[in-house]
């Protein structure tokens, strides 16, 4: 879609520490879904210089670095795709791998607004930021970001058992590209402490019985999501192909995994397509987009 101008009463606003808060975008007489966010009364919590605080789902809103890394298809998908392998039977605990700023964290939370919701994050920036987030939300009391590496049991200490754990891992090892100079950036593209193998290992060590893992990865690397999930003692339920405009190869995928003995086959969905030629997105994901508390 082509850039346009923001009429005045959409314009964005400073917030109180300096930074930017986006205005919502939604048509006449839309009404937010879902749980109300409950801020409170911290300054920290508002976003700084560099910083804007944007719309999530409903009324939730996530921080995020105007020079860094933001929110994408990636995670809105990997959420949605998470929650609806669990939406017959809602889950009580939910884990984030590598939760990065927080935004499939909090897409869970606002979907399932009676679970507990954890996030571990190794990069000190984008923990700090989901912790803000989470607090902006008000849902501190059911809601929390480690700050450490998945890679290490004592972080996930305490997590286990989870109904529902998730994760966008890094999509390339160190060295097969180059990396954006830009804050957060390279750690979230490229293989720093691990790629969909640790993010396996860790969720096995959280999932609760016949509980689903969800995760994203490029399209091409199915092989080496099925070689993961084996070695951690997991196997692939199901997967979809995720394609950015119709004509276009798969950007990435996502897939469900669960322990091994809970997986009598594994089956392909079909591709989720998010535009269609005319360039607008296309009658599946404006569903999913409203499922996910989107204005459409």
């Amino acid at each position: 879609m082509g850039s346009m101008i923001a009429p005045p009463d959409v314009q964005p606003s400073l917030a109180p520490r300096g930074g930017v808060v986006r205005p919502a975008r939604r048509p006449p007489g839309w009404v937010a879904p879902g749980p109300r966010p409950a801020t409170p009364d911290r300054p920290e919590v508002w976003p700084g210089p560099g910083e804007d605080l944007c719309y999530l789902s409903g009324d939730f809103r996530i921080l995020q670095r105007l020079d860094g890394h933001r929110w994408s298809a990636d995670d809105l998908v990997t959420a949605w795709f998470a929650a609806e392998r669990v939406a017959h039977a809602p889950p009580r605990r939910t884990v984030d791998l590598g939760c990065g700023i927080g935004t499939v964290l909090l897409f869970t939370a606002w979907r399932f607004p009676d679970a507990r919701c954890a996030g571990v994050e190794a990069q000190e920036v984008s923990a700090s930021m989901a912790r803000r987030s989470v607090a902006w939300n008000g849902v501190d009391a059911r809601g929390e970001v480690r700050w450490g590496d998945l890679r290490d049991p004592a972080v996930l200490d305490g997590l286990a058992p989870a109904e529902l754990v998730t994760g966008t891992p890094p999509y390339l090892p160190v060295g097969t590209g180059i990396e954006s100079a830009r804050l957060q950036c390279g750690p979230c593209r490229f293989e720093h402490r691990g790629g969909v193998e640790d993010y396996c290992v860790a969720a096995a060590r959280l999932l609760a019985p016949g509980a689903p893992f969800v995760a994203c990865a490029a399209a091409r690397q199915r092989p080496r999501v099925e070689a993961a999930a084996a070695a951690a003692g997991l196997a692939l339920e199901a997967w979809r192909d995720v394609v950015p405009k119709e004509g276009k190869a798969a950007l990435f995928s996502v897939y469900a995994l669960r322990r091994a003995e809970a997986v009598a086959s594994c089956h392909d969905e079909p591709p989720l397509v998010l535009r269609g030629r005319n360039g607008r997105f296309t009658e599946e994901f404006d569903a999913l987009r409203r499922t996910m508390g989107m204005p459409v």
